[in-house]
């Protein structure tokens, strides 16, 4: 199938699973040059498939080593049963598709409650915004997700707090 306007092309690639430094975190470089990819050099939103079974919505981003790098995520390395040195399958394209996290009802009674720190997780990154929904409704215990909720909420006023000292700089 050929790509059209509107549809993104494809790019499929194997590659070794390399361990980032002494992290328990995995990466997997791509081969080809982002920018006649893409037509850019800076961060690049895909959308992937690993070894043709699971998605992944994330980003290709130049981390210093004069390539971009896609990160495997530790849940999707289990899913796969995939280790450090092993080979993975990618394929990827560009994710034109509107980046949205959806709240949960416990989260967004919160934010009915506190308007202003729901302007300031709307003002976070989509990936920040993914983990700390995903961090809070992945808590088992009734307790540990109102524990996550308070935090969540600290975090989002020491972010606000920490914009506002730049913007009076």
């Amino acid at each position: 199938m050929q790509a059209g306007p509107s549809t993104p092309r494809t790019f499929c690639f194997n590659a070794v699973l390399l361990q980032s430094g002494e992290m328990d975190a995995a990466y997997v470089h791509f081969p080809f040059d982002v920018m006649e990819c893409f037509g850019a050099k800076g961060l690049i939103k895909i959308d992937a498939v690993f070894d043709h079974q699971v998605n992944y919505r994330g980003s290709l981003a130049n981390m210093g080593t004069g390539h971009h790098i896609l990160i495997v995520l530790k849940r999707i390395r289990k899913q796969l049963n995939k280790q450090f040195g092993d080979q993975i399958h990618v394929c990827l394209k560009a994710d034109l598709n509107e980046r949205k996290v959806e709240i949960p009802p416990l989260v967004q009674d919160l934010f009915t409650t506190f308007p202003e720190l729901e302007q300031g997780f709307h003002q976070l990154s989509f990936t920040r915004r993914k983990e700390m929904i995903a961090w809070i409704l992945e808590a088992k215990k009734p307790e540990t997700k109102e524990k996550r909720l308070a935090k969540m909420l600290q975090l989002i006023e020491e972010k606000m707090q920490t914009s506002k000292k730049k913007q009076s700089r």
